[in-house]
């Protein structure tokens, strides 16, 4: 630190305060009775002041700026605007002492040998306050809520805004020592705020606002009349009895002497913002001083050390941007930095401190010695074990104990010094001389080597990394760099003010100078960038630049050197320097030039370090070819060529190679026909072909379908063309592929027919598969068409494709629910097994869904068809017509039941009691053996008590309650059948003789309940029932004697003949032309004799077996045809006869299920739903 007096003037009398105004343009003194006012810049005097009558003693200058106070000892204080006019007077009761304004409220305290006053331009008066001693001076807070002041007595009051006094500080001096000058410190980042007290004790001290000591007391050894701190607060400014002003650093530690005066020094300030300092004397001098702070720092490669707040000591690593500070109580006049030693030269003794570790990251320094003397020197230089001062020409070597040890008396100044490294206590030292002279010192060596020597001054000054190189910035701003060997100079650059090597790149320099940093490599041009500073070191891609007093690591791209070096095809070099550090894109070029000229190493690392996989698959494949003896260095750059978009390039290089096949390739994969085309030329016919495929797939791939058909068609691949157009349903297009092809091209024409298909065109698909002559597949287009005509006809010409009309016909009739039909279908394809079981599965699926009505169908539909399979195999003959007979049965017990499930589960009935009392008895009768699925015993016997209660067969109801109280009944049928348990009771034990049932045959009155079945208890013959009512119709079976035929048996029973018992009518009929006459005739003689048939039934039942009635040709002639009805069953079935003995009962008998009905029931049941119940066959077919 150095003052530089910039200006001085001398007034008449003592100045005794001064204050800047806020801007810092102007400084306001007290001299004498007046006030001075100064221009800053040059120290003119702008204009005198005079208002005051005495001796003016202080002076204040509000934070604003728009107005100060000068305080006399007339007693009087007066407010001047900045425009110097005086605004206000107000005075006190003795002389004045200290003024001072608030800085944020720019409230004025006025302090006087007996009291204090405070104004504010709101209040219209002064509002004043006693003191205890005299005030000799007084300061604001920051914050601008207390007012220090310090008095006579050695205390110092603190008080609020109000005037209270919130703190007292009572000095140890007393009396003996007044507080004469005091300030509150204006950092802004200070968590507390500190008060600087000085008194006549000759003492310095600090205070929290609390009062309380900050450290102890420091000794100044002269009166102090005077202390200010520096805007910033970082430093004090004391001036008193010694005639100097002195700096202090804000915790005290004295740092020099600013300009030596003739007379005590009464006021000193810092010129806002600044480091300038005006001074005022007793004897009327007044000075100001430029404080220039020197940079004092340590470089070694990326660590830099560097004084802060001139007893501290930052050391930053430049690349990880880690800071440590070594706190210090004394100015920091030196700093030297090597490897893990750090000396820092203070004025009484050097401090040589180390890493707690060799880790290089660690920033932990610990002291290692300390050399207690006090030494002068110019350059500060520390070893591994030594400390080298250098002092104008000499050089001399100490132990870390402080002893010398050896010493260089050198020709001329030393200008620069560096440590360029060697073993411990052993390091070489480059030393520049100002006559042009360069040496190289060993610490452990008397002797000097001159390297060379220059005819101007050396001003910095390094050598590269291998030693072989020496660069020098001279006098003149010059960088010349020279062959240490043989002292050769490679070059001169101008323009230069400092120069460093890079430490990793032999080849490589920067220099700096006139705002413009300046890259060299090798013998290239230098690059230029704006930078602004001195370069002082280069590590890598990072130079290490000091601009005013900070050190910055500045990041710069090698890639102007690279350039340079690729230039020059030197592609190893060129990689080096990358490695320094450039961007992406300069790696891509410097990969893209190294593949180029094939250097594939460099090329490798290059492409790695972008990750580039698709060009390192590139190199690699090149690597691997070339391992199997592959040398042609222009296949491999027609490829490299190839993945950089020069295509032209790459096919050039491909025919030259006697690879035209792969030029092709190229352009095809990159659908560049033309250019292909063009390359191809008028060559063979195959590669035209294959070029034209290659352009029918890319039109495919870019959704230029039609094109591709084309190219496609002209190629000859009929197949793709095929494909696409049918895959865009382009019929058209097919059918005229499919007319145009050969017939012998069988599988294009095949595919054209199937996209047709699919396309709903069978007309077109019929007629392409008979071009091609493919029966099968025409009958099986007609099929899957549906159309069933074409494909008859089909079958009919060609019947070997019968099961391949039939069997899908069948299928489809049943998905349409046409089982009739699909049956018939099923057989003419000989498919009976699979009709059966079509068949079975449609009615489990019935009963499971109690569709019993379906069911019943469904079954009946099964015997049919078992019979049908009886008749046509012999084989399977005794098991269909089993299966037969069961298929019947359960078609009879599912219809049936179909009635009691609708009664049970629906809210209405659709049948008369009677009605539902047979059909519960004939189901009940016909679950003897076993009960079907889907078939509820409890439904049935349910609905039969139910009907017989309410028709009077109380012991059959009787007798269904106990049956259902063994079952498990549902839970809603649960009270009804309770209910109906109980009340049953209540009736007679009989059933009422109107509903028991009648035996035609032997007349028997048979009980409601029978063990037997639907058999007669006395002569075993079956009933016959109504299909609807199922009550006892008047039917008896007969058989045929032996040696009848069915058609003999029919042809008698037609023939009617008349009977033989002579009986006669008493009707007799007479007719005349005029009209018709009967006449009753009493006295005819009738004779009756017994109907053959009726004898047959008139006998003894003589045991336990069923006795058939069998009859003869005889009774078969006597029998009328209308009496007589006969099941036709088809083949192996025998026909069977019934008798009505009751002929003028009607009966109608269904022609296709052969279930028997009364006439009017059954003609009611068919205006309801247009067929059999049982069968549904419709009324519109033959028989019906």
């Amino acid at each position: 630190m150095r003052a530089a007096l910039t200006w001085r003037d001398r007034a008449d009398q003592c100045i005794y305060d001064l204050a800047f105004k806020p801007d810092g343009t102007q400084l306001i003194i007290a001299a004498g009775n007046r006030l001075l006012v100064y221009d800053t810049s040059d120290g003119t005097l702008i204009q005198p002041l005079k208002g005051h009558k005495d001796t003016v003693y202080c002076v204040a200058y509000a934070k604003d700026g728009k107005r100060f106070a000068s305080g006399s000892a007339d007693k009087s204080v007066i407010i001047w605007t900045s425009k110097l006019e005086g605004i206000l007077k107000y005075t006190h009761n003795d002389s004045i002492q200290c003024v001072s304004y608030n800085p944020l409220t720019h409230q004025l305290a006025s302090c006087s040998s007996s009291d204090f006053g405070l104004w504010s331009p709101e209040q219209k008066s002064v509002s004043k306050h006693k003191a205890s001693s005299k005030i000799t001076c007084c300061s604001w807070t920051n914050d601008g809520q207390y007012l220090a002041l310090g008095m006579l007595s050695g205390v110092v009051s603190i008080r609020n805004k109000s005037g209270d006094e919130k703190v007292r500080i009572e000095r140890p001096g007393g009396t003996a020592a007044p507080v004469w000058s005091i300030c509150w410190n204006p950092a802004r980042d200070a968590h507390n705020d500190i008060l600087a007290v000085t008194d006549w004790g000759q003492k310095l001290s600090f205070y929290h606002l609390s009062g309380k000591q900050i450290g102890k007391d420091r000794a100044l050894g002269f009166d102090p009349c005077c202390v200010s701190y520096f805007s910033k607060g970082e430093y004090l400014l004391l001036g008193g009895s010694d005639k100097q002003v002195s700096l202090f650093t804000k915790d005290g530690v004295r740092l020099g002497a600013i300009g030596e005066q003739g007379s005590w020094v009464w006021a000193c300030k810092v010129k806002p913002d600044s480091n300038y300092v005006a001074v005022g004397c007793q004897d009327g001098t007044l000075a100001f001083y430029q404080l220039i702070f020197s940079t004092v720092h340590g470089l070694y490669k990326d660590r830099y050390a560097y004084r802060d707040s001139m007893t501290d000591v930052i050391v930053q690593h430049l690349i990880t941007e880690q800071k440590v500070r070594i706190k210090g109580r004394e100015l920091v006049k030196k700093i030297a930095i090597y490897k893990n030693r750090l000396a820092i030269q203070m004025p009484e003794k050097i401090l040589v401190y180390e890493l707690y570790s060799d880790d290089s990251s660690d920033m932990y320094y610990r002291v290692k010695e300390k050399i207690a003397k006090k030494f002068e020197c110019n350059l500060l230089v520390v070893c591994s074990d030594h400390i080298i001062l250098c002092q104008e020409k000499r050089l001399q070597c100490l132990s870390f104990s402080g002893v010398k040890e050896r010493e260089w008396l050198m020709e001329s100044l030393i200008r620069y010094i560096k440590v360029i490294g060697g073993p411990p206590g052993r390091e070489g030292l480059l030393v520049g001389l100002k006559n042009g002279q360069i040496l190289k010192i060993f610490v452990d060596n008397a002797l000097a080597i001159v390297l060379l020597k220059q005819a101007t001054a050396v001003r910095c000054l390094d050598m590269s990394a291998s030693r072989s190189k020496l660069a020098v910035v001279d006098e003149n701003d010059t960088c010349l760099v020279y062959d240490i060997h043989t002292k050769e100079l490679l070059f001169q650059e101008p323009n230069a003010n400092s120069v460093a090597w890079n430490t990793q790149c032999e080849d490589m320099l920067c220099f700096s100078g006139g705002g413009y940093l300046n890259i060299k490599a090798s013998n290239f041009p230098v690059h230029q960038q704006k930078l602004q500073g001195f370069v002082v070191g280069y590590n890598g891609s990072k130079i290490f630049c000091l601009h005013v007093f900070s050190m910055s690591a500045v990041e710069v791209p090698q890639s102007a050197p690279m350039y340079q070096y690729l230039e020059r095809k030197m592609f190893p070099e060129a990689y080096q320097i990358a490695c320094l550090g450039v961007t992406d894109a300069d790696w891509r070029e410097l990969a893209m030039e190294a593949l180029e000229g094939l250097e594939f190493e460099t090329a490798k690392k290059a492409f790695t370090r972008v990750r580039d996989l698709r060009y390192l698959e590139l190199i690699s494949s090149i690597e691997e070819r070339k391992k199997h003896g592959e040398d042609n260095n222009e296949l491999f750059l027609a490829e490299f060529y190839a993945y950089q978009g020069k295509f032209q390039e790459a096919a050039k290089l491909y025919k030259r190679s006697g690879q035209e096949r792969l030029a092709l390739e190229m352009y095809s994969d990159l659908r560049m026909f033309d250019y292909a085309k063009d390359f191809l030329g008028s060559g063979d016919p195959k590669g035209t072909k294959m070029l034209i495929k290659k352009q029918a797939e890319w039109a495919k791939n870019i959704k230029e379908p039609k094109a591709a058909v084309e190219m496609y068609l002209s190629a000859g691949e009929h197949m793709k063309a095929i494909e696409i157009s049918g895959d865009h349903g382009w019929v058209d297009l097919l059918v005229d592929i499919a007319r145009q092809l050969d017939r012998a091209e069988r599988e294009p024409l095949v595919r054209c027919a199937l996209y047709l298909e699919q396309l709903a065109q069978p007309g077109y698909a019929a007629e392409t598969y008979l071009k091609v002559g493919d029966l099968q597949a025409l009958v099986r287009l007609q099929v899957r068409m549906h159309r069933w005509e074409e494909a008859f006809a089909l079958s009919e010409k060609y019947p070997e494709f019968k099961d391949d009309v039939y069997v899908p016909y069948a299928q489809w009739l049943a998905e349409n629910d046409r089982f009739e039909e699909a049956q018939k279908a099923f057989h003419k394809a000989g498919r009976q097994s699979e009709a059966v079981r079509v068949l079975e599965q449609l009615t489990h699926n019935a009963v499971l869904e109690s569709r019993f009505s379906d069911a019943a169908y469904y079954y009946w539909v099964l015997s049919m068809q078992c019979l049908e399979i009886a008749r046509e195999n012999e084989e399977q003959k005794a098991e269909m017509l089993q299966k037969f007979h069961h298929f019947q049965h359960l078609a009879e017990v599912y219809h049936v039941y179909h009635s009691i499930q609708r009664y049970t589960e629906e809210p209405f009935s659709f049948h008369l009691p009677e009605n539902l009392f047979n059909i519960s008895r004939f189901l009940l009768h016909s679950l003897t053996k076993e009960t079907p699925l889907g078939i509820s015993k409890v439904n049935t016997l349910f609905a039969l008590a139910k009907q017989s209660r309410a028709l009077g067969a109380y012991k059959l109801a009787r007798h269904a309650y106990e049956k259902l109280q063994g079952l498990q009944v549902p839970a809603h049928f649960q009270r009804s059948v309770e209910l109906g348990s109980l009340t049953i009771r209540a009736k007679p034990f009989h059933d009422s003789e109107e509903l028991v049932p009648l035996c035609y045959r032997c007349s028997t009155n048979n009980p409601l309940l029978n063990n037997l079945g639907n058999v007669c208890i006395n002569c075993r013959q079956p009933f016959v029932f109504s299909a609807c009512s199922y009550e006892v119709l008047h039917l008896v079976e007969f058989y045929l004697e032996e040696g009848i035929t069915d058609e003999e048996a029919v042809a008698l029973i037609d023939l009617e003949a008349p009977r033989l018992n002579k009986r006669e009518s008493k009707w007799q009929e007479t007719m005349n032309d005029y009209a018709q006459s009967l006449r009753l005739d009493d006295s005819a003689d009738v004779s009756e004799e017994s109907d053959p048939f009726t004898a047959k039934l008139s006998f003894e039942q003589g045991g336990s077996e069923f006795v058939p009635v069998v009859v003869s040709r005889a009774a078969l002639q006597s029998m009328s045809r209308r009496d007589v009805l006969i099941k036709r069953w088809p083949p192996p079935l025998r026909w069977q006869y019934y008798r009505s003995l009751l002929p003028d009962a009607s009966i109608t008998m269904c022609p296709s299920c052969f279930q028997m009905f009364h006439t009017e029931d059954y003609e009611l049941l068919v205006l309801q739903h247009n067929c059999c119940p049982f069968c549904r066959r419709r009324t519109d077919e033959s028989g019906l």
